[in-house]
């Protein structure tokens, strides 16, 4: 039954994460996306209040890592979020679930990089299969990569690039942080940030806002956010880092067949094998052959 219960949140956190990136694009149709990423957050940080005074965690960062609170807040919160929600003006929700996905091959690079630890031959053969294919989902998808589209594409990889990076530094500098102190006060900073700049740099008309991107927002701050996280937590302590990290790897999946029927595109099966290819290609770089030929003999 346990077991039941374990299969069944990490799929809510497949399906929560796999849904958020047709919650951005429903949410910038009629917000701009500094003011968007900035209200989401703000309508979370309430609920992840609550969340961190009930489990009698800390709020505050500890005053040795200000530096720190300072580069998640930015680099984690603030500016990758609205390079996502800049992306998806350009870019279908998919395509940029699929795009964010190479989040773990770059925490490999940069564990490399900063950790000094070592990458196999069958993660860099992942690596080349993941972003073959990558560029082939583009093709195959039609997108012209013009000045508008190519920003896009480059917001969304920037803002992989970004997480991964913080996630490796956080293991390097800040690994006696606990989840919730790293989430809760970052983002109530990030949201009023977001927000406040939205409003002096984008000039919101509110009342413009359209009942499906407020939903939208709603659900992108309640579910995917702060149900996501929870859950997510509640999954840590359960099942193996490993394990848990192949989200990454499903919930692309959720986004391009959900994203797929709201938006009314036909998936391909160009898409489809391409995609395929494209998770495997990264699923290998999670799992090296040599380590698994390593154990058994």
């Amino acid at each position: 039954m346990a077991g039941l219960v374990t299969a069944l949140l990490f799929l809510v956190v497949c399906l929560s994460w796999g849904t958020t990136w047709l919650g951005i694009k429903i949410a910038v149709e009629s917000v701009p996306p500094l003011t968007a990423a900035g209200l989401r957050f703000l309508i979370a940080f309430p609920l992840f209040l609550l969340f961190a005074v009930a489990r009698r965690e800390l709020i505050f960062f500890p005053r040795r890592h200000l530096a720190f609170f300072v580069f998640v807040t930015l680099g984690y919160f603030s500016v990758p979020y609205y390079l996502l929600n800049y992306g998806e003006q350009y870019v279908a929700s998919g395509l940029t679930a699929l795009l964010f996905s190479t989040m773990p091959v770059f925490i490999l690079i940069f564990s490399a990089i900063f950790l000094k630890e070592r990458i196999f031959l069958s993660q860099i053969a992942g690596i080349a299969v993941g972003f073959g294919s990558l560029f082939m989902i583009i093709k195959s998808q039609g997108l012209h990569l013009d000045y508008s589209e190519l920003l896009g594409v480059v917001a969304i990889l920037a803002a992989a690039v970004m997480h991964a990076l913080v996630y490796v530094i956080t293991k390097q500098r800040g690994a006696d942080i606990g989840v919730i102190t790293f989430n809760t006060l970052p983002i109530g900073i990030a949201g009023l940030g977001l927000f406040v700049t939205g409003l002096l740099v984008e000039h919101p008309d509110l009342s413009l806002v359209t009942a499906n991107s407020w939903a939208a927002l709603a659900y992108l701050g309640l579910a995917a956010s702060v149900g996501g996280f929870i859950v997510y937590f509640f999954l840590l302590k359960r099942l193996s880092p490993i394990v848990l990290s192949f989200v990454f790897i499903i919930f692309p999946v959720f986004a391009i067949v959900i994203g797929s029927w709201y938006e009314g595109a036909t998936v391909s099966p160009d898409l489809v094998g391409f995609t395929t290819l494209l998770l495997v290609g990264f699923a290998i770089t999670k799992l090296p052959v040599e380590k698994r030929l390593g154990r058994k003999t």
